[in-house]
């Protein structure tokens, strides 16, 4: 029983994690990245890395929601996640937001939910994450 709620667990966290990260891609692919582009020359890096965030929020997301090299799509996710709290964020790392909570809890949650999915792997034997 034990094995079965770890492996449920397991499930749970990468599906929602690869949901919520997916939607985002959507949106880009929906809206274009120009913004993202713009902010990633903005910091002196070639524009044209502002593209790898398909990589972060539409390739890592299905790999980690179908549990194929989820450990990957983890790292990937979580990479995702800490550019873009330095690209957007940084400036919110100390602070709170209007409610009360950290102002950056969604990012942080994402960024430490690709991290557990890396760790602990898809919850499923056979899709080389052993």
């Amino acid at each position: 029983m034990t094995l079965a709620n770890d492996k449920l667990g397991k499930l749970v966290l990468r599906v929602a994690l690869g949901v919520v990260v997916l939607l985002h891609g959507i949106a880009k692919l929906q809206h274009g990245v120009a913004g993202i582009t713009d902010m990633v020359a903005a910091h002196g890096l070639p524009a044209q890395l502002g593209y790898a965030v398909f990589v972060g929020e539409i390739l890592a997301p299905l790999l980690v929601i179908m549990g194929l090299y989820a450990r990957l799509g983890g790292l990937l996710i979580a990479i995702n996640m800490a550019v873009a709290i330095y690209l957007v964020h940084a400036r919110e790392v100390f602070a709170l937001g209007p409610q009360g909570g950290w102002a950056i809890e969604l990012q942080a949650m994402l960024l430490f939910t690709a991290i557990a999915v890396m760790l602990l792997g898809p919850g499923k034997p056979g899709f080389n994450d052993k």
